[in-house]
């Protein structure tokens, strides 16, 4: 397994594991935020979740067009939603 090469911290696992469930966060923005494929993505989903969780995650995103940016439909090229708030130096900045 790829994954034990790598040294996440529990925030980082639990980062990851948030943004696999988003329904409109690509594989990709997974990728480049912290270097890891899609399927060192499912390893993690199938290592750090219950057995039944894991089975519904799969379910849910296996054929999900938003969860790969290439299936996704033209004109949506960002990695979160519009209405979500910026992050600046690890605080969320208030509107």
């Amino acid at each position: 397994m790829s994954l034990l090469l790598k040294d996440f911290t529990a925030v980082q696992i639990d980062r990851i594991i948030e943004m696999a469930w988003e329904d409109r966060t690509p594989f990709e923005a997974i990728s480049f935020q912290f270097g890891i494929s899609e399927q060192e993505t499912i390893e993690l989903m199938r290592r750090e979740m219950k057995a039944s969780s894991f089975k519904m995650w799969r379910e849910r995103v296996q054929g999900r067009a938003t969860k790969h940016a290439k299936k996704r439909v033209n004109g949506i090229d960002r990695f979160k939603c519009t209405l979500q708030r910026q992050i600046t130096h690890n605080k969320i900045s208030k509107r």
